[in-house]
């Protein structure tokens, strides 16, 4: 726990509501404080997220998904972070910001604590609902509906936390850039912008070659 202006502050728990002010106690004493740890884990919800959105249950064993979320989940964390990060500073620069490439990489890393938090839920859905998270079909549901109602509100607990995670990163990105959320926002798209454009002329290209 450190300290800024006189007040200390749990990086933990502040993140939540003193986005600005926690971010900038993080850079002041030491950028890289568990920003690869936080990276690592957020990739790896990520990932179990994704399975049970896009239901790879009905495809692999659900043992298989968590192996892939131990392993591949850190790294794909990591990776994301260095070349987010790279990319938000690049383009930020072009607006006006200050922030080196540490500091973004705080800001991002730091940022993905609501949704760490949130994530605890994966352990009561689990306990309900056990492979079923991850497939198209859900029996639980079928022989008790009431269950639907505890899955809703797990659900709404992990959308909130998402957005309010969306919120917090804009919060802190715009600490350290020396920019507002909404500029934030703009740096951040523009990043996005980066990688979609190429990607959308290649498909654009591909598919009229094969018409031609």
């Amino acid at each position: 726990m450190e300290e800024l202006n006189g007040q200390a502050l749990n990086p933990w728990v502040s993140i939540w509501t003193k986005p600005r002010a926690t971010i900038q106690q993080i850079v002041n004493t030491d950028p890289e404080r568990l920003v690869l740890l936080l990276a690592a884990i957020a990739g790896a919800i990520r990932v179990l997220d994704r399975a049970s959105a896009k239901d790879l249950g009905d495809k692999i064993d659900w043992s298989v998904i968590f192996l892939i979320a131990a392993i591949a989940g850190p790294v794909g964390g990591i990776i994301s972070l260095y070349i987010g990060g790279a990319l938000i500073r690049w383009t930020g620069t072009c607006i006006g910001g200050m922030a080196p490439a540490q500091h973004i990489r705080a800001a991002m890393a730091w940022s993905s604590v609501p949704v760490i938090w949130v994530s605890v839920v994966w352990i009561p859905e689990l306990a309900l609902f056990g492979r079923e998270m991850f497939t198209s079909k859900m029996p639980s549901l079928d022989a008790n509906p009431s269950l639907g109602l505890a899955l809703f509100g797990f659900a709404a607990i992990e959308v909130i936390g998402g957005i309010w995670a969306g919120i917090v990163f804009l919060k802190c990105l715009g600490q350290v850039q020396g920019f507002s959320a909404w500029k934030a926002l703009g740096n951040a798209i523009l990043a996005g912008l980066v990688i979609a454009v190429p990607i959308v002329a290649i498909v654009i290209a591909v598919v009229v070659l094969s018409i031609l």
